[in-house]
Order: structure tokens, then C-alpha cells, then sequence
């Protein structure tokens, strides 16, 4: 593909695809028309589909959609509607998309769907926009939205987080999201981890973390892998056994003098994968599932000490509660298909799953975690502190739900990465506000 005289020309075995500044520029105009002036890259790229335009140059045509773009942006709301009344002819037939994609597969009754967040803290904007996304289609179809605070790492987790979450959900749903945690749900985990060694689809590991990496890495069994299923059951049991001395005076729990279960690093419970260790892809190959952690849990204290890791929480959850559909950041591409191979061993039908580009915002600081640290510091007067971006903060700043429902339809769904300027962002969600 090269860039000459304003066109990008897209060279296929089967064709050639001229796309002018012309052209790109119609599609970003229709586009923009429809939102209030302000057109979405991804919405155009997906009608460039239409031109030819492929997947792999995506990359190389953004600049150009950006260019045209800030141009357009410019103008007034009428202007571009004259605009593009003299580039119309140019486009293809088929609309630019107007509103949500529809979803396959949608039960008469309606869609079941979820978000995630971590409990270290309060959401930001991108959590809420991307919460609304997947609302926005119960709202369309019928159904029900859960916020499923996940908390099973006793490491990072902020006690004031399950509060600011719920309010959180309450403010962006108007109280029709379900709030669930799941360090209150560890019996069902434990249940399906048993069930999961019952069908021989799990075992006690006993390798330190760099000896199953080698194993990994030659492609090989580790030992374990080989044990009896009446043995991984004996070597569960040995990993949920209850410690002998509580030592009250830190966070740990102290497995002095206990001969009968695992310390904390001697074992952990492993997926036994199909095609197992020689896994093209080594992130697939007998992943782990649960682990012993003795850090004291804010929530349930020193109740448990066997925690299950992402990968069978979410498999458990999204099974019990009847997930239909999951919109979630392609970076976890690798976890859905790991939750793909457990749900085939109870033989679940897997969800569907939408996968979002990153968002990356060139003056705009998202990390929960740091912003927990400024509060802890002093640096803002809490979660709700008008200059940090979380939801709190914008509802306090008098935001409407709707608006971040419509921020979400206007962003989209969509696989391709953004960078955003704050300043922009906000100018349309402010535009959404006012409506």
C-alpha cells in the first residue's frame, strides 16, 4: 500500500482500491452530520470496509481519517451539511452506521451482560463509558446488566470501593444494573474448581513458577500433570487445609507448624488443557486457576486462603449467571479463550464476545490505583474531587447518565485503538450533556 497525490491504494491479488481525501472525506461528513458534528475514526473506517479498504491497513490510513477529520470539525453544523450535499455521489450506497451494531444471537428474552471492575477503587470516565456500552443494549433488546466487582486478589483492593461502585452503577443504570462481588460467591468457586479436577480438566501443580516456565517453554508435561485424580483431590484438600498459627500482628497468616497443608507458593490448582503443553499459543497451556494467597482479605478477613484467579472466577460467574453476550477490551482476547476451553468442559455454550480498542488519552491520567494513592496523599479531596475524571466526579459536576450512553454509542464498538485529546472528548460529551 502507498500514499500518492491524496490516495491511499490499496493493492489485493483480486483488485485495486482508490481511496481519495474526496471520498474519506464524504463518509467523515455523513458521519459527523449525524453527530453533532463530530465524526467517530472507527465508524469510517468500518464503512471504508465497504471501498476495499483492509484490515491490515488500518494503521496507515488513520492519519489521513484524522487529518480530515480536525478539518471538518471546524465547521459549522450547516456548512458540513453543504458540504457533503456536494460529495454525496461519492460514497457508497450502504449507510455509515447509525447508533449500535446489532448483536446475533439474541434470546427473545433479552441480553444478560456484565462489566468487571476491579475493587481498587472508584470508575473513571472509560470504565463508565464502556459499562454503557454494554447497557445500552440491554436497553435496546431487554435484559439485564450486572457490575461484577471482582475482588479475589487480596493485594489491591480498597474497602471503600464496593460503596463508590454501587453508587457508581446506581448513577449510570438509574438503578437497574445488579451489583454482585465476588469474593462472597468462594463456596461456588471451590465447587466448580472440585468439579473441574473431577473431570480431569485440573490438577495441584507443585513446580515453582520458573520450573513450569521451562517446562512451558520446551513444550513439555511438568510431573504433576500426571497425578491421579484421587491424588489431585488429596492435594486440594491440602491446599484449602486451615493453618495452625494466625499471626495477628501483620496482614499474613503464618503456616508455622503446619504439617498438613501447602504453604503459600507450594502449589497451585492448573487448567489441564487439551491440547495440552505443546499449545501453539504458551499462553494457553495449563494455565493457572487458583492460588494460595495468606494476605488478610478486607472483606472476608482470613475466612479463606485458597483465592481463584481471573480465569475461573469469570468462567464460574459467566456460566451461573447466564451470560449472553461480553463487550470487553481485546487485551483479554487470551482470557476469553481460555474461559472458552472450561466452559467446554461443563459444555456450556460460551458467550458472545465484542472486543474495544485501547483509548488513549494524550493528557488525560487513568489509573485508579495512582488516583487512590493522590487521595491517600492528600493531593484531591476524594473520589469526587473535580479535577480527577472519574464518574463520581462528573456526576457531582451535574453529568446526566445519558450522556455517557451516548458518548458510548457515538465511540462505539470497535477493535481499533484511539488517541484522544481530553479537550475534544469532552467537547462531546458536554454537547451530549446539554441535550
Amino acid at each position: 500500500m502507498k500514499i500518492s497525490d491524496n490516495k491511499i491504494i490499496t493493492s489485493s491479488t483480486s483488485k485495486q482500491v482508490n481511496l481519495s481525501d474526496r471520498k474519506i472525506k464524504a463518509y467523515a461528513l455523513k458521519n459527523a452530520i449525524h453527530y453533532q458534528g463530530k465524526a467517530n475514526p472507527s465508524a469510517i473506517v468500518s464503512a471504508l470496509f465497504t471501498e476495499g479498504l483492509e484490515k491490515s491497513k488500518i494503521k496507515e490510513i488513520m492519519p489521513q481519517i484524522q487529518k480530515i477529520i480536525k478539518k471538518i470539525s471546524k465547521l459549522s453544523i450547516e456548512n458540513q451539511k453543504k458540504e457533503f450535499e456536494k460529495l454525496k455521489n461519492l460514497i457508497s450506497e450502504r449507510e455509515i452506521r447509525k447508533g449500535l451494531p446489532e448483536l446475533p444471537n439474541v434470546p427473545k428474552k433479552g441480553v444478560i451482560m456484565r462489566i468487571a471492575p476491579s475493587a481498587s477503587g472508584a470508575l473513571h470516565i472509560m470504565h463508565g463509558i464502556n459499562a454503557c456500552l454494554s447497557y445500552n443494549y440491554v436497553l435496546k433488546y431487554g435484559g439485564q446488566m450486572y457490575f461484577r466487582i471482582e475482588d479475589t486478589n487480596p493485594n489491591n483492593i480498597d474497602p471503600k470501593a464496593y460503596k463508590l461502585i454501587e453508587e457508581d452503577a446506581k448513577f449510570l443504570t438509574k438503578g437497574k444494573a445488579k451489583v454482585e462481588i465476588q469474593s462472597d460467591k468462594m463456596d461456588l468457586y471451590y465447587a466448580y474448581a472440585v468439579a473441574l479436577i473431577e473431570k480431569k480438566s485440573a490438577y495441584v501443580c507443585e513446580c515453582s513458577g520458573d520450573e513450569f516456565r521451562e517446562f512451558s517453554k520446551q513444550k513439555k508435561d511438568c510431573p504433576c500433570r500426571s497425578k491421579s485424580l484421587k491424588q489431585n483431590i488429596l492435594d486440594w484438600e491440602k491446599m484449602l487445609a486451615p493453618v495452625a498459627y494466625p499471626d495477628k500482628s501483620s496482614k499474613k497468616i503464618s503456616t508455622e507448624g503446619n504439617k498438613k497443608g501447602f504453604a503459600e507458593g507450594e502449589a497451585v490448582l492448573r487448567f489441564k488443557s487439551p491440547e495440552g503443553m505443546k499449545h501453539k499459543n504458551p499462553a494457553m497451556r495449563d494455565f493457572p486457576l487458583a492460588r494460595i494467597n495468606l494476605t488478610a482479605h478486607p472483606r472476608q478477613k482470613n475466612k479463606y486462603r485458597v483465592w481463584p484467579l481471573m480465569n475461573l472466577s469469570v468462567s464460574t460467574d459467566d456460566i451461573e449467571m447466564k451470560m449472553t453476550h461480553i463487550i470487553r477490551g481485546k487485551d483479554h482476547r487470551d482470557n476469553a479463550e481460555r474461559q472458552k476451553m472450561i466452559f467446554n468442559v461443563f459444555n456450556k455454550e460460551f458467550p458472545w464476545v465484542g472486543f474495544l480498542g485501547r483509548y488513549h488519552f494524550k493528557d488525560l491520567e487513568l489509573s485508579t490505583s495512582k488516583f487512590r494513592k493522590e487521595i491517600e496523599s492528600g493531593k484531591y479531596s476524594g473520589w469526587d474531587d473535580a479535577k480527577l475524571p472519574t464518574i463520581a466526579s462528573l456526576k457531582k459536576r451535574k453529568y446526566k447518565p445519558e450522556a455517557f450512553w451516548k458518548m458510548a454509542e457515538h465511540i462505539g464498538l470497535s477493535e481499533v485503538d484511539k488517541t484522544l485529546d481530553k479537550k475534544d472528548f469532552f467537547k462531546i460529551l458536554d454537547d451530549f450533556n446539554r441535550e
